[in-house]
């Protein structure tokens, strides 16, 4: 059925979240061995932590941008760069933090919540690589802290991805959910927005969601690899 209607869609939107990470080897926030068991967000992951809290504050990022740099996209994230090349889709909004869609060579990515594969420094906004982290540079030339491009705990989403997700989510004609319980808002909000602009929805996560029940097609307990995969051959 999913086959099918990407193949007569005439514009697919992927909606992807930390489903699709944790397949790399990533760990997400939220399950029971998630980043928010062992730490405390509002202490490590906010700009309150910036401005109070830095050692604590870089020493956490600086751990995650060394995980995104140890794994990298998986085979999914490939085939979805693959279905943009041959216009089987038409665009991706993610709520991951990783990179790894444009690293597969996904172009149109909304990032609602930034990346780890870019600093900018929190005085003057110059971008950097997130190299700098590696090699234990924290501060940018004019003196200012040099802090992940990731939207933090207490900042509002980038408006330029939050505004293409808007305009996505309005001209989907199938929208695909992979890997994402969508609880968090405002991101939550992209599906429904697809489905009263009259989109089919498809939700696949490994857990039910609460917006199943607005899903016309619900896939449950199946690897977002695996399912791509199959999809993959299907249209191939």
């Amino acid at each position: 059925m999913l086959s099918q209607w990407l193949k007569t869609s005439k514009y697919t939107v992927v909606f992807t979240g930390a489903g699709m990470s944790t397949e790399s080897g990533l760990p997400d926030f939220r399950s029971s061995k998630g980043l928010w068991k062992k730490k405390d967000p509002s202490k490590l992951a906010s700009t309150e932590a910036l401005n109070n809290n830095v050692q604590e504050f870089i020493e956490f990022y600086r751990g995650r941008v060394l995980g995104v740099k140890e794994v990298g996209p998986h085979n999914g994230h490939f085939i979805l760069a693959d279905w943009e090349r041959d216009g089987l889709i038409q665009s991706i909004i993610t709520q991951n933090v990783d990179g790894f869609h444009q690293l597969a060579g996904s172009i149109r990515v909304a990032e609602l919540h930034g990346t780890l594969q870019k600093l900018h420094c929190q005085s003057c906004r110059k971008e950097y690589n997130s190299e700098e982290y590696l090699n234990e540079e924290y501060y940018c030339e004019c003196g200012g802290i040099l802090r992940p491009s990731v939207v933090l705990f207490g900042e509002a989403l980038p408006e330029d991805a939050f505004q293409m997700a808007f305009e996505e989510a309005q001209k989907a004609e199938l929208f695909i959910v992979l890997g994402s319980s969508l609880t968090v808002t405002p991101a939550n909000q992209f599906p429904l927005i697809a489905k009263e602009h009259g989109a089919k929805l498809v939700i696949a996560n490994m857990e039910k969601t609460s917006m199943d029940i607005y899903a016309d097609l619900v896939i449950n307990n199946q690897k977002i690899g695996e399912l791509l995969q199959e999809l993959d051959a299907k249209l191939r």
